[in-house]
């Protein structure tokens, strides 16, 4: 199975085999981690290009779930989002774990921009993504686009 490793992180791709894990440790974060595998059930391709489990690497402990809104467009571009259980906010998780994402998503040939979105008052947020280098992209109402792209 692939995964990545960050210094306190493992970063998993979340498949049917791994939901027993989620089980186990009651983990609920809403609803895209079952959105993600009834899609994956119906295009084994989107394997990577959906949820992955972010798991905390001294206690095994599931503390969020990030990934793709979906394999990347004809425009080189996929859009990245991220959860995290609320104990486990302002401790630099997300921020590790997005960082990890958009350059294993960047590593690859159809991808030349990461992008993403923000509601503008969600401050941590906003603050997570300045941390990895995204940019304003634009600004609509209420909320606020992101990108990334590949460097040359």
């Amino acid at each position: 199975m692939k995964k990545m490793e960050t210094d306190r992180l493992e970063i998993i791709p979340c498949t049917a085999k791994v939901t027993q894990l989620l089980q186990t440790q009651q983990y609920d974060n809403g609803p895209e981690i079952d959105r993600h595998l009834q899609e994956l059930r119906k295009d084994p391709s989107l394997f990577t290009w959906g949820s992955w489990l972010i798991i905390r690497k001294p206690d095994g402990q599931v503390i969020g779930d990030a990934g793709f809104k979906g394999k990347p467009d004809d425009q080189k571009q996929v859009e990245i989002g991220y959860g995290l259980l609320e104990r486990y906010w302002n401790k630099g998780y997300a921020t590790e774990a997005m960082n990890a994402l958009i350059e294993w998503a960047l590593a690859h040939e159809e991808v030349e921009k990461v992008i993403a979105e923000t509601d503008r008052d969600n401050q941590s947020s906003i603050r997570v993504l300045e941390k990895i280098k995204m940019k304003k992209a634009q600004e609509t109402d209420g909320m606020i686009c992101w990108a990334r792209q590949q460097s040359n």
